[in-house]
């Protein structure tokens, strides 16, 4: 009798302790995800903000308006802060790249000093004309080393948690196309010459959580709710693992992160949905993308194709890039035949099998409405013309609203032109003529070879 409780109990110990190291590997498994998560989407947008970054210099040298080169110069200004924090956030705390973030500090500084001071009465020297030439050369290159490291990442499904835990066991620097990548950009900027530079300055974050915070409206989901929700937004009709946390309290609203398992392609899709109305603010896949079997033109049927299919109308294609084997689609909202630049989708399409692996929507959820009034151009096109650079030679026109440096939207008259062998997007706006912004548009992405 006294053997067969003690039998029970001992089954019970073993019953309990399994239990028990199932959880813990589940909790472990789903920290392992967000924190993963966290670090696709910090080096993706990084990536991001160096391509802003190299824009916004070539657009200062193109600005024939000295009164508009002060705010894209604080446009700089933030841009970098963005990326300081964003390198911040990669687990990279065992390399030396102080350099490249020194520099991020200090281009942040002259861009600062710079806008903050009356262009009119106190025009750029040559000498800053030089520096602001030879910072656009360096963000030039920087870029092309990040998105090899980009490509490198997505070729060869590179998880950064494996990188991390790869460089702590080694304890020397890593032979990693990655980690290269960051090495190369710390070495490219150490020793430039700081003799135009400035004292240092406090970087600002600007972030919009609270303005998206108060847009947001619905009906609060359940993590169920927002499990559903998810499934249908990405097309998976199948059961598969979904894992559910709530966003941490940094964010002024709230919302879920979601890791979903995709059987197909045998990885995760990473997620974040609002609470109130089960708004999706951007997901992404993170997988091994093979050779290009679509078209661009057909990637970007896709992602059309997904809007409508999620019920988001009124979007016109205004931009397709091409990075390596992943096309990349800017969708802006047509009102009356108005473009709306506030309201715009990014989606990013796999151009093996054509699925949309990427999707960020916190513009257009942050600004669209469908009650927007708007008034007739006070200029005509002809007129509008008059107010650009001459040099610019004009190939298309269209008519636009866009967020003007004060936050308001401004009708304007949008010109595509070209100087040289760079491609400009010029706002002229439609009430009085200003130059209300100045664009350098990418070139063709080059397809990098990797080892």
């Amino acid at each position: 009798m006294i053997r067969s409780i003690m039998i029970g109990v001992l089954a019970l110990g073993i019953i309990a302790t399994s239990y028990w190291g199932f959880t813990e590997h589940q909790q472990n498994a789903m920290l392992a995800n967000n924190v993963e998560g966290g670090y696709q989407r910090a080096f993706h947008t990084l990536v991001f903000h160096v391509d802003q970054l190299e824009d916004d210099l070539g657009t200062v040298l193109a600005m024939n308006t000295k009164r508009h080169m002060s705010p894209k110069l604080a446009d700089i200004w933030r841009v970098t802060s963005h990326a300081q924090s964003e390198i911040g956030q990669l687990p990279l705390g065992m390399m030396e790249i102080n350099e490249a973030e020194k520099f991020l500090h200090d281009l942040g500084t002259f861009s600062y000093k710079t806008a903050v001071r009356d262009l009119e009465k106190e025009p750029l020297t040559d000498d800053e004309y030089d520096t602001l030439e030879h910072l656009y050369d360096i963000s030039k290159d920087i870029r092309n080393e990040l998105r090899k490291a980009q490509a490198s990442l997505l070729r060869n499904n590179m998880l950064w948690m494996d990188i991390d835990q790869e460089f702590q066991a080694m304890n020397e620097p890593l032979d990693n196309t990655v980690i290269n990548g960051f090495d190369h950009v710390n070495e490219m900027v150490k020793g430039y010459s700081e003799t135009d530079w400035g004292a240092g300055f406090s970087q600002m974050n600007v972030f919009n959580d609270e303005d998206l915070a108060e847009r947001l409206n619905g009906e609060k989901i359940t993590e169920e709710e927002a499990r559903q929700k998810a499934l249908e937004f990405i097309g998976i009709e199948e059961n598969v693992e979904v894992q559910v946390a709530e966003t941490g309290e940094g964010l002024a609203y709230k919302a879920y992160s979601l890791t979903i398992d995709d059987p197909n392609h045998e990885t995760n899709y990473y997620m974040d949905i609002t609470e109130s109305g089960g708004h999706v603010l951007w997901f992404l896949q993170h997988r091994d993308i093979a050779e290009q079997n679509i078209s661009l033109n057909e990637a970007a049927e896709n992602a059309k194709q997904f809007l409508e299919e999620n019920g988001i109308e009124g979007m016109q294609l205004v931009e397709s890039k091409q990075y390596d084997s992943i096309g990349v689609f800017e969708f802006i909202y047509l009102d009356d035949n108005v473009r709306v630049y506030a309201d715009h989708i990014v989606i990013e399409v796999a151009l093996d099998d054509g699925d949309v692996i990427a999707y960020e929507a916190e513009d257009y959820l942050l600004n669209h409405r469908d009650d927007r009034e708007i008034d007739q151009p006070n200029l005509t096109k002809e007129d509008a013309r008059k107010y650009i650079n001459g040099k610019l030679n004009v190939m298309d026109d269209h008519v636009a609203i866009i967020v003007n440096d004060l936050g308001e939207e401004v009708l304007c008259y949008e010109f595509y032109g070209v100087i040289d062998n760079d491609t400009y997007r010029i706002f002229i706006n439609a009430e009085d003529g200003e130059e209300e912004r100045v664009e350098k548009l990418d070139q063709a992405e080059p397809v990098y070879e990797l080892a």
